[in-house]
């Protein structure tokens, strides 16, 4: 008997590349769509496209229909808000920076997913990102990287616990962008040049201040410029405007650039420096969930990369106490940010990986 796989088809060649890799690889394969936010008008959803918007529910039948494999859209808008908007909102809220991806597919793509898959009989669930799932040698599951570091999506993935991975499929992180292109056109998929979708998917004008005042009903208040002497160089417009690293739209004049260091919601002020003092060689993460390992017990090397573009550098983790991290690059690095993922890699796997609390 066929082994069953659910695949979440954005609408997108990477999931629908994905649906067909498997049902070629012998697998049962049914494909699903997640509705998730969607609550826009026809057209509004049809122009953004996205990950998420009707125009995917429109691709992935269309592919569907290609493949001949059964086709559903499940509505998941309730985890959705609980799981990745209400936390979104709360941590903007609180002077940090979220990231909604990492949230989304831990909680939702896979949780409420993969819950749902098995009720209906799914030994797995598959997507199209470009990663690898192996079983190490002590057995745990991991994280690997994608043949291709140019698209390689390990990061937003490292929250998974062993019980999601041990029932995931991932085919295409054996395969490049171009080659995955190449096989949808090769076998006439109508999405074969469709365009990667692109930032937060509920935020599509990508104006998350005034997605918050929407969503919470509240302005954010005004307050001061500071700079790390704590001199006041002009007025803010509300915390929710900025992030660390940033220097475009403060609207300060100085001779030389100036970018956000710190916000501080206790004062309400947005602290700002030179270049230079955004560099920091430590970082202090919680919330940390272990892949390749149960836990460490010891100081260890890896590879640290502190945002989804991060290359990644070399570092050390000492084990806190409080089940913490204290993370040690050997080199400064720009603009590690609170609520950010810090994400651990040893040998090309997943070590762990956890939420920047400090630095």
């Amino acid at each position: 008997m066929k082994e069953k796989v659910v695949v979440g088809m954005s609408g997108g060649v990477d999931s629908s590349v994905a649906a067909y890799l498997l049902k070629e690889q012998g697998y049962d394969v049914i494909g699903v769509t997640m509705q998730i936010w969607q609550d826009q008008d026809v057209f509004t959803q049809s122009q953004e496209g996205g990950c998420c918007g009707l125009s995917a529910v429109e691709d992935a039948r269309r592919v569907a229909e290609k493949l001949s494999i059964p086709y559903y859209v499940m509505n998941f808008k309730a985890d959705f808000q609980r799981a990745v908007i209400d936390y979104f909102v709360s941590e903007y809220e609180k002077a940090r920076t979220p990231n909604p991806c990492i949230a989304c597919n831990r909680y939702v793509k896979w949780e409420s997913l993969l819950k749902r898959s098995m009720e209906i009989g799914a030994d797995y669930i598959a997507t199209g990102h470009y990663a690898r799932i192996t079983r190490l040698s002590n057995g745990r599951y991991s994280i690997r990287n994608s043949v291709t570091a140019a698209k390689d999506q390990t990061y937003a993935l490292y929250n998974l616990t062993q019980q999601q991975l041990m029932h995931t499929l991932m085919p295409v992180g054996e395969y490049t962008k171009p080659q995955i292109r190449e096989i949808a056109e090769k076998i006439g998929l109508p999405v074969a040049s469709k365009q990667d979708s692109q930032d937060i998917c509920f935020v599509p004008d990508h104006d998350y201040a005034g997605f918050i005042t929407r969503e919470t009903g509240r302005e954010s208040r005004p307050g001061n410029f500071v700079d790390e002497t704590g001199q006041i160089l002009g007025q803010h417009r509300g915390l929710i405007h900025y992030t660390i690293g940033q220097r475009k739209g403060l609207g300060i004049s100085s001779q030389t650039p100036l970018f956000v260091k710190e916000l501080r919601p206790e004062t309400n002020e947005v602290v700002l420096c030179q270049s230079q003092s955004l560099f920091n060689r430590v970082c202090y993460v919680d919330n940390v969930n272990y892949m390749a390992q149960e836990t460490l017990t010891a100081p260890v090397a890896a590879i640290g990369k502190v945002r989804y573009s991060h290359a990644g550098a070399p570092c050390m983790l000492y084990p806190c106490g409080d089940g913490t991290l204290r993370c040690e690059f050997e080199e400064p690095q720009r603009a590690m940010t609170p609520g950010q993922a810090a994400v651990f890699y040893q040998d090309d796997y997943i070590l762990c990986g956890g939420t920047i609390e400090k630095t």
